[in-house]
């Protein structure tokens, strides 16, 4: 079992932007990247421009990652939400643990659960105002 830290970056609509500067500026490869439009049960009222924002994407940078994606239909993001700290495990349960534990005494973002991308994802805010995404990686 293995639990890594990784930044989180939350843009309005210029994640892609970003990935391609990254991608200059500091040598970052992208991993994998899903926009909204390939999520299962995308919401009709999700234009083609919003269907085209990422919703999921990884790049490693050196022997590090970052992650990215685009708030819902480039959406204003909350204070707090910006940069979030994304915890990744390579087990359901630890990861489903790790996120019921951040949440005593914060507030559920996102429940725990299975998604296009993650065997086990969820997002809290703990006790103190800080955001964490829960991310079990699949297995390869």
């Amino acid at each position: 079992m293995s639990v890594k830290l990784t930044p989180y970056i939350t843009l309005e609509g210029r994640a892609r932007e970003a990935i391609r500067f990254y991608e200059q500026a500091i040598g970052a490869e992208v991993l994998s990247m899903v926009t909204y439009g390939e999520m299962p049960d995308m919401p009709s009222t999700f234009t083609d421009d919003m269907k085209s924002l990422v919703a999921h994407a990884k790049l490693k940078v050196g022997e590090t990652e970052l992650m990215f994606s685009d708030s819902p239909g480039g959406a204003p993001i909350q204070n707090g939400k910006r940069v979030t700290i994304c915890i990744t495990t390579n087990e359901v349960e630890k990861s489903k643990r790790i996120y019921d534990a951040l949440r005593q005494g914060g507030q559920v973002n996102m429940p725990f659960k299975e998604e296009p991308f993650s065997p086990g994802f969820g997002d809290v805010t703990d006790k103190f105002g800080v955001t964490f995404q829960i991310y079990t990686e699949m297995d390869s």
